[in-house]
């Protein structure tokens, strides 16, 4: 139980319905980061929370999970060139903690898909990085997952990790 003695709801605007960003390229930067264990705790995830930072959805949020220790190598090396595009995107080719990422404004494109885990609903998907008005750096990624890309059509590189809705593992999806 907690005391909410104080709280006045009738002061504070509800929190809306969540609706997924529309597709398209986005302007965003991480403005968070964290390693933490996978569910079966056989690995560790680097968590990265993006912000997108000018237009309509400026402050909006999505998330992407790259696999960087798993006892599955093709997840970590799609993580890997994930992490690499990244990396080229913000011009940063050898960090030594995912904090030099943050706060640097990349190129990100976002599609909708539909949730697995909840019929009828949708969420987003981080389909690739690239530097603002550059090319894409990395290598390509196969499979889907939430917040992850099979393909590279606009130049972007994928990106694969999950926002937790509709997430599961990159390399057990189609």
């Amino acid at each position: 139980m907690a005391d909410l003695a104080g709280f006045d709801a009738s002061t504070v605007v509800p929190s809306a319905a969540f609706t997924p960003i529309p597709a398209g390229d986005y302007k965003m930067q991480i403005i968070a980061s964290a390693m933490e264990p996978t569910s079966n705790g056989q690995g560790r995830f680097l968590k990265l929370e993006l912000e997108i930072t000018e237009g309509e959805h400026a402050g909006r949020k999505t998330f992407d999970r790259l696999n960087l220790e798993n006892p599955n190598q093709q997840a970590v090396d799609i993580s890997k060139r994930t992490l690499s595009a990244i990396c080229h995107a913000v011009g940063n080719l050898q960090p030594r903690d995912s904090v030099e990422l943050h706060f640097k404004v990349m190129e990100v494109k976002i599609a909708v898909v539909p949730r697995k885990d909840r019929p009828g609903e949708f969420s987003n998907e981080i389909k690739g990085y690239k530097a603002v008005g550059g090319a894409a750096g990395g290598g390509q990624q196969q499979g889907s997952s939430t917040q992850q890309n099979t393909g590279t059509k606009s130049g972007f590189t994928p990106g694969n990790a999950s926002g937790g809705a509709g997430g599961g593992a990159p390399w057990k999806r189609s």
